[in-house]
């Protein structure tokens, strides 16, 4: 079984809201990258999303691109990030880890060669951007190695096109909050409970819900009705200026740790 469902049945067993940030691969330091990965683990990751820097990240906001900008500064590409994660995977072999991006960097590289690589290094799902969603050839390579290619819906999807989704998801489905770029605002849940509480009566798998979660508030009221929560612009600023492996990792668990310890306390009340 593919660690996200391993993941996500843990957690459903034990009634918790998964906790999923999301991180730029390379920044703010490639050299403290997995240490970094341990220390949000440590401070209550249920799954990890590593961003593949890419040049035109069109669906994030200033503070990502900032990220992705100083990765590709430094140099890290998908042959980087693969590292990383294979190192990574040398001392935990249990936490779900989902690579995301863009398309182009997959498709020069080549789409069968890329999940193969995936799949070695212990990558568990790829979710990007700007992939068509009849994209045969990537849903084949990805299937054919148990990987699970996660799909997006926004508030303005369609009703077609969400029916279509959900038929479709593999590992789960992430529902973006905002009708906008990462971190461009503050997520209303009650805007969007009712579209995820009816998305999740349709799909066969988890939802999680991103874009515009920045702190414990923000994500105790999306836990209300999502199955995992998303946060990935205010981590990525919060690491921003941070360098070497115990500044880095001390400053993810400092963000994260209240995060994780609010959405517990929720479950307990």
């Amino acid at each position: 079984m593919n660690r996200i469902d391993q993941r996500f049945s843990q957690l459903k067993s034990a009634a918790r809201t998964g906790l999923i940030p999301f991180v730029t691969a390379g920044d703010p330091d490639p050299a403290a990258m997995v240490p970094l990965l341990h220390a949000l683990v440590d401070a209550g990751a249920d799954l990890i999303e590593l961003g593949m820097p890419f040049s035109d990240p069109m669906a994030d906001g200033p503070v990502i691109q900032r990220a992705n900008e100083r990765a590709l500064a430094r140099k890290i590409g998908l042959t980087q990030v693969l590292e990383m994660v294979r190192t990574f995977r040398r001392d935990d072999t249990h936490t779900p880890l989902v690579l995301m991006g863009y398309l182009n960097p997959i498709e020069i590289r080549g789409v069968e060669h890329f999940a193969e690589e995936a799949a070695n290094a212990g990558v568990d799902g790829l979710l990007l951007v700007d992939s068509p969603l009849d994209d045969a050839a990537l849903c084949a390579q990805m299937q054919a190695r148990h990987l699970h290619l996660i799909r997006l819906l926004a508030p303005t999807s369609s009703a077609t096109r969400t029916h279509d989704l959900a038929a479709r998801a593999s590992g789960f489905l992430y529902f973006v909050s905002i009708t906008g770029v990462t971190g461009a605002a503050r997520a209303d849940a009650a805007a969007i409970a009712a579209q995820v509480q009816a998305l999740r009566q349709q799909a066969r798998v988890p939802v999680a819900v991103g874009f515009g979660v920045k702190d414990a508030a923000g994500a105790l009221a999306i836990a209300s009705f999502a199955d995992a929560v998303v946060i990935g612009s205010a981590l990525v600023e919060y690491l921003q200026g941070s360098g070497g492996d115990t500044d880095v990792g001390a400053r993810a668990r400092a963000f994260l740790a209240p995060i994780r310890a609010a959405l517990d306390a929720r479950k307990a009340a």
